[in-house]
């Protein structure tokens, strides 16, 4: 069959015959460009046994997972890798993926798991170099330098791992496709193959993948629909610490979070998030406040900052959130002016969650509009104050989820007062949290009268 020239937005994914300067699907602009589309006769791969089973003959997938010796990395991914599962993970470059899965890699090779793992990016004399620091002198390790899809597969058959990673899926193409390597037929192409040997095979992959200058993973959206497993893996340079969290899992939660620190020996998990976010706090501050926030089943203390400041944009003030929701922070802003009366149309408002965390539950409101009150009165809370609870537009403070987690947290951490949603007192109490005052609010005005 003759090959035919379309054009494909490197967003989307949409195909149009004919050049636009405007995708019409996603709506980004220079993003369509010219690849030849070529019919690929299937594998004959599948993924059936052929014949329909009952529910209590289907063996069970959750006994087959492999742990690594990183427990929080485990705990991500909802208790270890799955075997067959297809796992992406994505990053900015130099944020650490490679080391990541070179630390992976390790692990399970000294649990006597094969293990395959596929440069597209560092020659096989490169990553020895990085190996010798992280340790993997000592495991048994196959590596192989590659960028052709089909010399990959080969590879993977012949000597059939445990575990395969692919480092990275940008850099892999199909000599079947004529369009350059990284383009969305081949990072689709690649990744299709990739799956059903995965899943043929019973064999866990990990896909390495690269982020946009907007922060979404290269390639198209149906990449993500493809694989089991999105785990994001984000940080800033100047930080030693990286978060991984989980965007998409099939055999897990999805808001389990991992906190590790790049030294030069690699990644080590933080036991401890609460004491590493904290460790540079002002006590004596105005405008700082901790919250006791949940990532998941894992409950940790956060500080969040705000400073308010006149207006030198008179009818046009600043409204600046970092790692907060802004739309919920414009929220707890028109609170505070109609059930507190502080008039804030002529400031200035900076919030920010410290140590560039992002907390996206209401369970942080209390937190926000104290931080807030606090900066406006030039006025610092008791340093061992801890708080949460989410606030409804009528003032009133609603219980959250995971009261006894939380509040036991802060008590962990040597904090002797927690304040909290007067419907989740009584439950915290009834647990039997020691060391630590309980103090119940209702509404915003209860909860401001505790402190100014």
């Amino acid at each position: 069959m003759k090959p035919k020239v379309s054009f494909i937005c490197q967003n989307c994914g949409f195909q149009t015959p004919k050049w636009m300067g405007r995708c019409p699907s996603c709506g980004e602009w220079n993003t369509l460009i010219e690849e030849i589309v070529e019919e690929i006769p299937s594998p004959g791969l599948t993924l059936s046994s052929g014949a329909p089973l009952l529910y209590e003959d289907i063996k069970e997938i959750a006994k087959q997972r492999i742990k690594t010796n990183i427990h929080d990395f485990n705990q991500v991914l909802g208790g270890g890798v799955v075997q067959g599962s297809l796992i992406l993970i994505g990053g900015e470059p130099g944020i650490g993926k490679s080391t990541l899965m070179l630390q992976v890699s390790r692990d399970l090779a000294s649990q006597k798991k094969r293990v395959l793992y596929v440069s597209g990016e560092e020659s096989l004399e490169q990553i020895k170099l990085r190996g010798e620091r992280l340790g993997l002198a000592k495991e048994k390790i196959y590596f192989l330098a590659e960028t052709i899809l089909e010399r990959i597969l080969q590879a993977a058959e012949q000597l059939s791992p445990e575990v395969l990673i692919i480092d990275s899926v940008q850099t892999v193409y199909s000599s079947q496709l004529t369009s350059s390597p990284g383009t969305i037929s081949q990072v689709r192409e690649v990744t299709n193959r990739v799956f059903r040997l995965a899943k043929a095979r019973e064999m866990a992959t990990f896909l390495i993948g690269h982020i946009t200058k907007e922060g979404s993973l290269a390639g198209p959206k149906s990449l993500e629909h493809i694989v089991d497993v999105v785990l994001s893996f984000e940080g800033e340079r100047d930080h030693s610490y990286r978060v991984l969290r989980a965007l998409k899992n099939r055999f897990g939660p999805v808001s389990e979070l991992a906190i590790f620190e790049m030294s030069e020996e690699g990644l080590t998990s933080v036991a401890n998030p609460s004491a590493f976010f904290l460790r540079e706090r002002p006590t004596k501050e105005p405008g700082s406040v901790v919250v006791c926030t949940m990532k998941g089943t894992r409950p940790f203390l956060a500080e969040i900052q705000a400073l308010v400041s006149s207006s030198l944009f008179m009818g046009n003030p600043r409204r600046m959130t970092v790692g907060l929701d802004r739309f919920r922070a414009a929220m707890l802003m028109a609170i505070a002016e109609k059930k507190l009366g502080y008039s804030l149309a002529g400031e200035d408002i900076y919030l920010n969650v410290a140590g560039g965390l992002e907390i996206e539950e209401p369970a942080a409101d209390v937190g926000i509009i104290l931080a807030l009150i606090s900066s406006v009165k030039n006025r610092a809370l008791p340093p061992e104050v801890a708080v949460f609870g989410e606030i409804g537009l009528s003032g009133e403070i609603r219980s959250v989820t995971q009261p006894f987690l939380r509040a036991k947290e802060a008590a962990s951490m040597g904090f002797r007062t927690v304040v909290l949603p007067q419907g989740n007192k009584d439950r915290v109490e009834k647990d039997g949290l020691k060391g630590v005052e309980v103090v119940g609010v209702a509404n915003v005005q209860q909860l401001i009268g505790l402190f100014f």
